[in-house]
């Protein structure tokens, strides 16, 4: 997955509470697991007049001209903006894929459901959990401004406003190694291919019998 050092983008104002994964991504798209192909119908239920189906031409369905990402102010938006408990519900990991495949790389909110906090780590998100008298003061910035924009640096844990102001944020050292360096939990197994080489090749001389393929003919 990608490095994530320092991230500036548009804010995506979805001042919802309890903000579910089906409503992330509804479950009739689950079917895949290509990790790709989801963003267009994130938040599909919300985003479009109607229900949509896997096999549908998405860019021909009537959307919802009210929700946030139908906003041109917002279309260009890379970080997500909402309120407590993101990311309830079921444990998809789909979420986060729509998310990602949308183009979010930050969400900020002022508390998660612990899988989805969890899932975003492993698929290069980064969850920020901020106050919500921070969250709340964010929010009004978006709606006064077009265009409003974060930076978030990881390196030092903060957030930053155009204005001057910081907002510090927590974050397990192990995972801000890991999205730092772009390291997944493939990316992190590979770090120690050479060790795994020597244990196998080590394991195939004390017992062979493990290792036997059956000639052909």
């Amino acid at each position: 997955m990608d490095k994530f050092t320092v991230h500036q983008g548009v804010v995506i104002p979805l001042d919802r509470s309890n903000v579910d994964t089906d409503a992330i991504i509804p479950k009739q798209y689950l079917k895949s697991i290509k990790r790709s192909g989801f963003g267009v119908t994130l938040f599909d239920d919300w985003r479009y007049v109607k229900a949509g189906e896997p096999d549908m031409d998405h860019s021909k369905r009537e959307i919802n001209t009210d929700f946030v990402l139908n906003q041109s102010r917002y279309k260009s938006g890379s970080i997500l903006l909402s309120r407590e408990n993101f990311g309830c519900g079921s444990s998809r990991e789909h979420a986060v894929w729509a998310l990602t495949d949308y183009g979010i790389r930050v969400v900020i909110a002022p508390s998660y459901a612990d899988i989805f906090f969890n899932n975003s780590f492993k698929n290069g998100l980064l969850p920020i959990v901020l106050e919500e008298s921070i969250v709340d003061k964010l929010f009004s910035s978006v709606a006064d401004e077009t265009g409003y924009s974060l930076i978030v640096n990881l390196e030092t844990q903060q957030v930053a406003t155009h204005d001057g102001e910081h907002y510090h944020f927590e974050i397990d050292t192990f995972r801000k190694h890991s999205l730092l360096n772009g390291l997944d939990d493939i990316g992190l197994t590979l770090q120690h291919t050479a060790s795994i080489r020597d244990y196998e090749a080590k394991r195939q001389q004390e017992a062979p019998w493990l290792f036997y393929e059956e000639s052909e003919g």
